[in-house]
């Protein structure tokens, strides 16, 4: 897979085979595969009793339907340049105005592998734990995607 800056300020992607798009489509999994969405964990942290209460009432249901807002919009971007491809090929634009909306995802993808495997505790996973193993690349991945995300599509 390649991905590269664009001239106005986006990225460009190219999946070159069939575990790219793996990879690509990974994402929403990833990132949806924690029994506790995002939103949820992040009340968790809220220790006192009337702030947490206030934050779960008031915060979670925005935050959690913006998460999955983000996790829709990149996995259509994904599912659209797999299934129509332009000059044979299956470019994926990420442009100034959705670079938000991917690096959220990527985020949440992140924080729910973490979440999952604990790779803060021993983050040098055995290559024979396959799962574990794949995990932890997908994590490098988005974590360098989110990276060049930065340094080339999100101004702030």
């Amino acid at each position: 897979m390649n991905i590269a800056p664009t001239i106005e300020g986006g990225l460009r992607i190219d999946p070159e085979n069939p575990k790219d798009w793996h990879i690509l489509r990974a994402i929403v999994i990833d990132a949806t595969q924690s029994h506790n969405d995002l939103a949820s964990r992040l009340g968790a942290v809220i220790t006192d009793e009337r702030l947490s209460e206030d934050w779960n009432d008031i915060i979670v249901p925005d935050l959690r339907e913006s998460f999955s807002d983000d996790l829709h919009h990149i996995q259509a971007a994904i599912e659209t340049a797999a299934a129509f491809p332009k000059d044979k090929r299956s470019s994926i634009w990420v442009t100034r105005e959705d670079a938000m909306q991917w690096y959220s995802a990527l985020n949440q993808a992140r924080l729910a592998l973490e979440d999952t495997h604990r790779f803060s505790t021993s983050p040098d996973p055995d290559p024979k734990n396959l799962v574990r193993f794949e995990a932890y690349l997908r994590s490098q991945f988005y974590c360098a995607f989110q990276s060049l995300l930065l340094r080339h599509a999100i101004t702030l």
